[in-house]
């Protein structure tokens, strides 16, 4: 039996309309509460925002601010170095006026003298080689060659010390990268596609001289697993690779610091 209203109406049909007007009702309620909280989440953001830019925008490019940077770190990296050679220039110069009058210092400095050259105090001069390194040149629009990735067409850290380690090998007597005198704590260290050697900053191409005896260092170039990879990488992808001999190469004398940051025991 089905019970009805006085209107005839069901009690089913009674529920069915009620819950059709209170739905809404909750419904809207329920947005009510969540507009506030979205709000609220809304303003934390945009406050975190504020302050994490600190007045700039986040989205800019940061490079040129860094590249800023770097230049004025290299400018006071120069700054310093020239600093230190005038000091190291007073010494020598105080050291020497000393001399004259103190025997212990006239014996201590001429022991100095006597390894001086080969320890790289004092400008060479001989027959030798010139080693040129560069990356491959880009295409007119821009393109690498086909083929070649971004770390294919430069010049790598290993390469440069594959060329110095074989040059050495080949009995040079004094070497040269981008005219700076290398010695025995000299360490080459490539930055991207440039290269860092005594705290200053240089770009392709990289300039290897040494003196020494030509053709005994253009065999140990060639016989240098290193370097042939190089001079094959050059063939393929365009690099720059080039041997010359010159009857007399300059190699200047070493400026910079002498003091030992670290050693390491070979074990």
């Amino acid at each position: 039996m089905e019970y009805t209203s006085a209107r005839g109406a069901s009690w089913r049909e009674a529920a069915s309309r009620a819950g059709r007007v209170l739905l809404p009702r909750r419904r809207r309620r329920g947005w009510s509460l969540l507009v506030p909280l979205i709000a609220l989440v809304a303003g934390l953001l945009m406050t975190t925002t504020a302050h994490t830019a600190a007045g700039t925008a986040l989205r800019d490019d940061r490079g040129p601010e860094l590249s800023r940077l770097i230049e004025e770190r290299r400018k006071q990296v120069a700054a310093g170095e020239l600093q230190a050679a005038q000091l190291r220039g007073d010494i020598d110069a105080q050291t020497g006026a000393q001399a004259g009058s103190d025997s212990r210092i006239a014996e201590q400095r001429a022991r100095a003298n006597v390894v001086r050259e080969e320890a790289g105090f004092t400008a060479l001069h001989g027959p030798g080689l010139v080693v040129r390194l560069d990356d491959a040149p880009r295409r007119p629009d821009g393109s690498l060659p086909a083929g070649a990735g971004v770390d294919d067409v430069v010049v790598h850290q290993q390469d440069v010390q594959s060329v110095v380690n074989a040059l050495w090998a080949g009995g040079a007597e004094a070497m040269s990268i981008m005219d700076v005198r290398v010695i025995s704590t000299s360490a080459v260290r490539c930055v991207g596609n440039t290269l860092l050697l005594h705290g200053q900053v240089y770009s392709p191409p990289f300039v290897v001289r040494a003196i020494g005896d030509p053709e005994a260092m253009r065999r140990a170039l060639d016989a240098a697993s290193g370097v042939r990879a190089f001079a094959e990488a050059a063939r393929v992808w365009g690099l720059g690779y080039d041997v010359a001999s010159q009857g007399d190469i300059t190699v200047p004398a070493y400026s910079g610091s002498v003091d030992l940051d670290h050693a390491q025991v070979a074990g």
